[in-house]
C-alpha cells in the first residue's frame, strides 16, 4: 500500500532555530547566531517581539544577535532588541552575556575584545573568576548631547522629583529616594518613561543610598518595564551618585536580581573618564525553538 499525506495550502511549515537563553543578575536574554535569524524570514523586530514574549514565546527582556559581518573595525558586532521590538543603543547585562557567549562559541578567540554597538565601541573582558568586566565608555553629561529637554524637576502623580539625567549611549533618569525603590519603579516608572522631557523615552533608576560604597537600585527600563537588573542603569546611577557627592567612585549596586560592581574615576570637573561594570553572566539553557 502507498500512503501519502496532503497538506492544504494554508499550512505554515515550522522553522526550527537554535537559541541560547542567558541572564545577568536576572536580566535575561535570548541569543541566536545571525545564520539562525536568517532562517526565520522575519525582521529582527518581529522576531524579538515573538521570541521574548513570556506567554507565547521563550520569554526574555531582550534579544541579541552576534554578527561578525557588522564588526567594521572591531572584533564583532551585535544587534540588540528590547522585548517590545525596539532597538537599544546599549545594555550592560546583555553585553556581559554576549561576551561570554561569543567567547565560548569561538566567535572571538580572545578574552578581551571590542564590540561594535549603536553606542559606539564597547570593550568586554572575560575574567578568570568567570565574571565579565565591561568598559562601558564615557558617560555623556552635556545636556545638548543627551536626549533630555526640560528642567531638573519632574512632577508625577502629585509627587515632585529631582532628577539627574545621564546618557550611557542610551538615556537614563536617576532619582534618589528614601522610599522602597521597587514601589517607586512600579508607581512612577511608567509615567517617567514617556515624560515629554525625554523625546526618546527614558530608563528611570530609583536609587537608595546604603553607604558611601553601596546603593540599592530598581529600574523601569525603556521598552521593557521593570527588570531584575540593568547594567547601563547601574553605571548611570553610579555617575549620578558621584556627581551629587553621595558615594565613592567604586560602589556595589544591589539590584532585585543580584549585585554588580561599578568603577568610575570621574568627577564633576573631570567627567570624561571611562566607567567599568563587573558582574556575572550565566547560561539558563540552549534549545531548538520552532517558529
Amino acid at each position: 500500500y502507498l500512503y501519502c499525506i496532503i497538506y492544504p495550502k494554508e499550512v505554515n511549515y515550522m522553522t526550527t532555530i537554535n537559541i541560547t537563553k542567558m541572564q545577568g543578575c536576572g536580566n535575561d536574554f535570548v541569543i541566536l547566531d545571525y545564520c539562525e535569524f536568517e532562517k526565520t524570514k522575519l525582521t529582527m523586530s518581529e522576531l524579538a517581539k515573538k521570541i521574548c514574549n513570556r506567554h507565547f514565546g521563550i520569554g526574555a527582556d531582550g534579544m541579541i544577535i552576534p554578527d561578525i559581518n557588522s564588526a567594521n573595525e572591531t572584533d564583532i558586532g551585535w544587534y540588540f532588541y528590547n522585548s517590545d521590538g525596539t532597538t537599544a543603543q546599549m545594555c550592560g547585562n546583555g553585553m556581559r552575556c554576549f561576551a561570554k557567549y561569543v567567547y565560548d562559541n569561538k566567535l572571538v578567540n580572545k578574552k578581551s575584545f571590542c564590540v561594535n554597538t549603536l553606542a559606539g565601541i564597547i570593550k568586554p573582558e572575560i575574567l578568570d573568576n568567570g565574571f565579565v568586566k565591561v568598559n562601558m565608555g564615557t558617560p555623556i553629561l552635556e545636556e545638548e548631547k543627551i536626549p533630555f529637554k526640560g528642567n531638573h524637576q519632574v512632577h508625577i502623580k502629585g509627587e515632585k522629583f529631582n532628577i539627574t539625567p545621564v546618557s550611557m549611549g542610551n538615556p537614563h533618569c536617576v532619582i534618589f529616594t528614601d522610599k522602597d525603590t521597587m514601589y517607586c519603579a512600579k508607581t512612577y516608572g511608567p509615567d517617567m518613561e514617556v515624560h515629554p522631557y525625554f523625546p526618546e523615552k527614558t530608563n528611570t533608576e530609583f536609587v537608595k543610598i546604603i553607604s558611601k560604597n553601596e546603593i540599592e537600585m530598581t529600574v523601569y527600563e525603556r521598552g521593557c518595564g521593570i527588570t531584575l537588573a540593568c547594567g547601563t542603569g547601574a553605571c548611570a546611577s553610579t555617575v549620578a551618585c558621584v556627581l551629587n557627592n553621595l558615594t565613592e567612585n567604586k560602589i556595589k549596586v544591589n539590584l532585585p536580581g543580584g549585585a554588580v560592581n561599578v568603577e568610575w574615576s570621574g568627577t564633576k570637573d573631570n567627567p570624561n573618564q571611562d566607567i567599568f561594570l563587573i558582574g556575572p553572566a550565566e547560561y539558563s539553557f540552549t534549545a531548538e525553538y520552532m517558529l
